[in-house]
This record gives C-alpha cells, sequence and structure tokens, in this order.
C-alpha cells in the first residue's frame, strides 16, 4: 500500500513555517513525590535524579535482559516529573515503574485522557508558541499560556510540543492556528522523523532490541549512573560487544512498501519498518540492518525493481 505523502501546504509549513499536528494518541504520565527522581532512575537506563525543574530527556525502559518496554521522555517541573511515551509502550511501562516505586516516597499517575499533546514543527514554531523563554536543550520545558489556556511548552529538535489539559485543547489549537500554524496530518510528523533519522519504538523498534542498536545510546543511556534495570547487558555490549544490528537510514531508488524485506547478494539483513516521501530526496526510510552490511551498500527491496542505499541515521552521528 502506497505511504500518504503530505500536502504542498503542509511540506511548506514544514520547511518555512510552522505545522500543527495533533499527537495527543501518546501516552503520558506523572511521578510525584519527594523521592520521584531516585525511583525512576532506578528503573531507566538515563540519568535523571539530576534533572532540575524547566529540563528534561530521553531514556529507555528495559527488562532485565536489557530489551526494550519502551523509549519514553521525562520532563521535570517544579512538581513533578512528567512522562510522554508511545501509546503501545504505556502498559508496559507503567507497570515496570510502579513495580519499581516500592519503597520509594512516589506516586505514580495517569495523564493520557486528562491531557493533549500538539506538536508544531517547523522554523517558525516558537514564535507562534510564544516560546522566546523556552531554552535551548531538547527537551526544555516552560509553563505559558496559549489561547487564555495554561501549557507546558516543551523544545524538541524540530519546533516545540504543547502539552495542556484536554478541556484546553479546541482553545489552544484554534490560538496555534490564529497566530500563524498550518494544521497537518500525521504523514506530515512521520515525514520530519524520518528525515532525522529517530526511531520509533512500536514501528522501528520493538521489544527484541537493545538501545544501542536502535541508535539511542547517544540520547538516551548513561553510563555513569547508578544502577537500573538491564544495565548489566547493555554496558556489556557497548564495552565488549558489537551489536547484530544498526538503525540505518536509506534512499530508496522507487517504489516500496512497509515491511519489504532488505537483501544483500546473499541474505536477508533487514526489514523496511519506516518510510516517507520527501520532496527533495523521494522516498526515504529507516531500518534495523544487520551488521554485515556497509554504510553505502545498495540493498534489494522486497521482489520489486527499488534498490535502498544505506548509511548511518543522523541520530547516531
Amino acid at each position: 500500500m502506497p505511504v500518504a505523502a503530505p500536502t504542498t501546504a503542509e511540506i511548506t509549513a514544514l520547511r518555512s513555517g510552522a505545522a500543527l499536528v495533533d499527537r495527543s494518541e501518546r501516552g503520558r504520565l506523572a511521578l510525584s513525590g519527594a523521592e520521584a527522581r531516585e525511583a525512576l532512575s532506578a528503573v531507566v537506563t538515563n540519568e535523571i535524579e539530576s534533572l532540575t525543574p524547566g529540563h528534561g530527556c530521553l531514556a529507555a525502559c528495559c527488562t532485565a535482559k536489557g530489551r526494550m518496554l519502551g523509549d519514553l521522555r521525562v520532563l521535570a517541573t517544579e512538581d513533578e516529573l512528567l512522562i510522554d511515551v508511545e501509546r503501545c509502550a504505556l502498559q508496559p511501562i507503567f507497570d515496570a515503574i510502579r513495580h519499581g516505586l516500592v519503597g520509594y516516597d512516589a506516586e505514580l499517575h495517569k495523564r493520557t485522557l486528562e491531557t493533549s499533546l500538539f506538536s508544531l514543527l517547523g522554523p517558525h514554531s516558537r514564535a507562534i508558541a510564544s516560546g522566546a523563554s523556552l531554552g535551548s536543550g531538547e527537551d526544555d520545558n516552560a509553563a505559558a499560556e496559549l489561547g487564555g489556556q495554561p501549557v507546558r511548552l516543551i523544545a524538541t529538535d524540530n519546533g516545540v510540543d504543547i502539552l495542556c489539559p484536554a478541556e484546553s485543547a479546541a482553545a489552544v489549537r484554534a490560538a496555534l492556528l490564529a497566530s500563524g500554524a498550518v494544521e497537518a496530518g500525521e504523514q506530515l510528523a512521520e515525514l520530519a522523523r524520518i528525515e532525522s533519522g529517530r526511531p520509533r519504538f512500536g514501528v522501528d523498534l520493538d521489544e527484541t532490541v537493545i538501545p544501542e542498536e536502535g541508535g539511542l545510546n547517544d540520547r538516551a543511556v548513561s553510563f555513569t549512573k547508578g544502577c537500573y534495570v538491564g544495565q548489566e547487558t547493555i554496558a556489556r555490549l557497548h564495552y565488549r560487544g558489537r551489536p547484530n544490528r544498526r538503525l540505518c537510514s536509506l534512499k530508496l531508488s522507487g517504489e516500496a512498501e512497509l515491511g519489504d524485506a532488505l537483501q544483500t547478494d546473499e541474505r536477508e539483513v533487514g526489514t523496511l519498518t519506516s518510510l516517507a516521501i520527501s520532496p527533495e530526496q523521494g522516498p526515504i526510510g529507516l531500518a534495523l540492518i544487520r551488521r554485515e552490511a556497509e554504510d553505502g551498500s545498495t540493498l534489494k527491496v522486497g521482489e520489486g525493481a527499488a534498490t535502498a542505499t544505506l548509511f548511518h541515521a543522523p541520530s547516531e552521528q
């Protein structure tokens, strides 16, 4: 089935304005209490205890064998830690955190239905979101007001996310559109993600993946923090091993479909997991590729005539 392409208006907003995408389908949690940071740090891969209000980070939640349950964005506020995850990973991550709270002064709250999440993508995102006070680091966050409603602005790699109470979503959306944002669909957000080489759990990554295979070590794993679930396997692979797979970006020569096998002359080395049509580059994608396929390799795609040239995803560089 062909991948839907964004409209010309959506592409223009992404490249030279601000595109507004509703991301409320994602899962959201909050962790409060005097020992919230310590409790979460014992469960996830990144440094949480040193987070100060207004800052955040990406982390992974893993099994004892280092396999991912999902990745999560952690945002520190004055009162609590906000947690944003893919919806498919919400329950496993909720269960892992709740299990890890034993013995800590911390309480876990569900926030998915109580809140809404929008993404502004493009160079004018901060101006439209009135985000002048927002820090420059990715996942920096700040309380603000849009359309007369309280919101939390969150810096991203290509714009600003806006978290608000669910009952305020309509007013916040209207304010953003009135300020010049262009409403866009999920396919535009996917194009931006694939162009930046960012994997998505439940799409490119699953419960068989160790964070290093997904190119997450630099952004989501600390090798100097205290113990956490799965640390032994993750550290051993990093210091002594070599992952069997790695996240790669692909430039395709022609039509392809999600799920197409990617093959060298000798064997299948991966499966096409993300696919988008870039106006400038044509078909592009992401895949976990076995390590024997080197950068610059040309792979056969599925049963058709298309080929794919692979290279390290930008998130790994």
